[in-house]
């Protein structure tokens, strides 16, 4: 699919919290390339949004396989616009370059009306990076995609936590799963290039050495 250099699949354990600005910061430390497949709600593309917060954006962020108009999930968007959505037609972008594939919402949200995320990745047998974020429930949540995936048979290379630190569940998510984190991307404000730059620059090292794992 990527010419022989990784593809890995960026999954949250819900909507909203933060996949996309964890995919810039990674793909920056990476020196990686971007593509979200499935994009629903043109207004603020997810890919545009990359694009700005990388350096030299343009080159390396692909477009969407799918765009659709609504900012809804996939399979009501698709449905609204009489499109069926096959992910397992999907072709991947060609780069000598590791490639990052941001999925929509949560591990188990519809890409279509017959299959999740969790199954588009299943299908592909891209190994996977899972975003969590630390709230009340957020626990049930981690350990549930954890399990989700496992079940699946998706090679999940760690756990990224996107926002506050809370180390009692971090550490509790860590041990119960036996996966480990590896990174942390705080919550930004307003989130700049320089903000992108300056955190991939610490995480690169960690980021790093998960994806050589890969090519080992």
């Amino acid at each position: 699919m990527t010419n022989g250099t990784p593809a890995i699949a960026i999954l949250g354990i819900h909507t909203g919290i933060g996949k996309t600005i964890t995919s810039a910061v990674m793909t920056e430390a990476l020196g990686a390339h971007y593509w979200k497949p499935v994009q629903a709600g043109l207004e603020e593309r997810d890919t545009d949004t990359v694009s700005r917060l990388i350096t030299n954006g343009p080159a390396r962020v692909h477009p969407e396989a799918v765009q659709l108009k609504m900012p809804a999930s996939p399979h009501t968007a698709a449905a609204a616009e009489g499109i069926t959505i096959d992910h397992t037609s999907f072709v991947f972008p060609a780069t000598t370059s590791p490639l990052l594939v941001e999925t929509a919402g949560g591990v188990l949200s519809p890409i279509s009306h017959h299959a999740t995320m969790a199954d588009f990745v299943a299908h592909f047998q891209l190994p996977a990076i899972l975003v969590s974020q630390n709230y009340l429930g957020s626990i049930n949540h981690t350990l549930a995609a954890i399990e989700v995936l496992r079940h699946r048979g998706i090679p999940l290379l760690g756990i990224v936590m996107n926002g506050t630190p809370d180390p009692s569940s971090e550490s509790f998510i860590a041990s119960y799963t036996g996966v480990p984190i590896i990174a942390r991307v705080p919550h930004f404000h307003n989130v700049t290039h320089e903000d992108v730059v300056a955190c991939a620059l610490a995480l690169r090292p960690a980021l790093q050495s998960v994806v050589a794992s890969l090519v080992h």
